[in-house]
């Protein structure tokens, strides 16, 4: 018989606490901006309370909704269409950046919605083939998925897809999946990343802005200059270490206690995204090495929380939602910290739950939500 479990108010009480943490930090990273933008030094604050409620209203409608009714083809399939759809749709309604639609006077990105949709579809499907996980009616079909949603989001945001195939990657090695295949896999994702670089100037300029700023090896393996020449198509600045440069100026000039709140002076128009992309280096800068360590030990913990439900839960659709959810977090939180602080190359990454985005937002709060069932329904 399975052991109870019952709500995780650990779990509970982090979720809720980071996101009244992150409207805070929010607001002090883009109030100025936003006077200057739009006259308005509340404009996002308003916009994230209110994603905020309505996210919150969705976590709580999944925490009461028993897991167990997620586990069907109906639950597996369906959110993976209608994401796919809206991607769709978003390619063609986006001709610039082929990420947002908007609805009336808000904008949705379809690619935070893809998160929730392929850890329901991991965790059903690795269910039913856990006692065949290493055959190729197995691995055929899962690879089929994973590159049609991998495919279609990849093209407009490479960072989402990456988490999402972290995600996968994970799931698929702790079912027992053969070695080959994962080298398989690998493969042919450096592929898909190579091919996706190369299409969009800009990611060049970013890979090479973090790996080669001074052109020494590409002039090498690269002696007529094609890669340099795609590159300077980029409608992008030049200087492409620009933000990643005011990002560790702003973490450096933290130290170890901060500022203050509401002191940063790379938020003065100095740090790009200051609100989004690159809120963890506003942390840094306002409530230093402290403030920073302590976001980063909240994700650990909801990590940690997970990974705890993944052993103390028995039965398998449960335990893979767990794991699921618990790595897809933290890996998008891992990528964004790693942005800011120079340690990857620049890529466009929310920090889940704290970082302005009302669809990142919910995506976020959903996962949680279905994480949270899992505690309160087990058994």
């Amino acid at each position: 018989m399975a052991q109870q479990i019952k709500t995780d108010w650990i779990l509970f009480t982090s979720v809720v606490l980071t996101v009244c943490f992150g409207i805070v930090m929010m607001y002090s990273a883009s109030s100025v901006m936003a006077g200057v933008r739009y006259g308005n030094p509340q404009y996002f604050l308003y916009r994230q309370v209110g994603w905020a409620v309505v996210s919150f209203a969705v976590l709580m409608y999944f925490k009461r909704k028993d897991y167990h009714s997620l586990d069907g083809p109906t639950w597996a399939f369906a959110p993976l269409g209608i994401v796919l759809g809206l991607l769709v749709a978003a390619y063609f309604r986006d001709g610039r950046t082929h990420r947002w639609l908007n609805i009336g006077t808000a904008g949705i990105q379809p690619s935070e919605f893809a998160k929730p949709a392929l850890v329901i579809f991991l965790a059903w499907f690795v269910t039913r083939r856990l006692n065949a996980i290493n055959t190729k009616h197995t691995v055929g079909p899962a690879a089929l998925a994973l590159s049609v949603l991998a495919g279609s989001v990849i093209v407009a945001d490479m960072g989402t897809a990456a988490v999402l195939m972290i995600t996968a990657a994970a799931v698929f090695y702790v079912a027992g999946l053969d070695r080959r295949y994962f080298l398989i896999a690998l493969a042919a994702g450096v592929l898909a990343v190579s091919a996706a670089i190369l299409s969009k100037p800009y990611r060049i300029l970013r890979v090479i802005g973090y790996l080669d700023p001074e052109y020494k090896v590409l002039s090498v393996i690269d002696p007529k200059g094609w890669i340099r020449k795609q590159a300077d198509k980029s409608l992008a600045s030049r200087d492409v270490g620009y933000q990643v440069r005011q990002s560790k100026i702003a973490v450096g000039s933290g130290g170890f206690g901060g500022l203050g709140l509401m002191k940063s002076r790379q938020k003065l128009l100095f740090l790009p995204e200051a609100h989004n992309d690159f809120i963890y280096a506003v942390v840094g800068e306002e409530l230093g090495l402290v403030g920073a360590a302590g976001v980063l030990a909240v994700f650990v913990l909801i990590f940690y929380r997970g990974v705890r439900l993944y052993w103390l839960v028995t039965d398998d659709f449960g335990r893979f939602l767990a794991l699921g959810v618990s790595t897809l977090v933290l890996a998008q939180a891992l990528i964004h910290m790693s942005v800011v602080l120079d340690m990857a190359p620049n890529k466009g990454m929310n920090l889940p739950m704290i970082s302005y985005g009302g669809s990142s937002l919910l995506s976020t709060l959903t996962l949680l939500g279905i994480l949270m069932s899992v505690s309160d329904h087990a058994g």
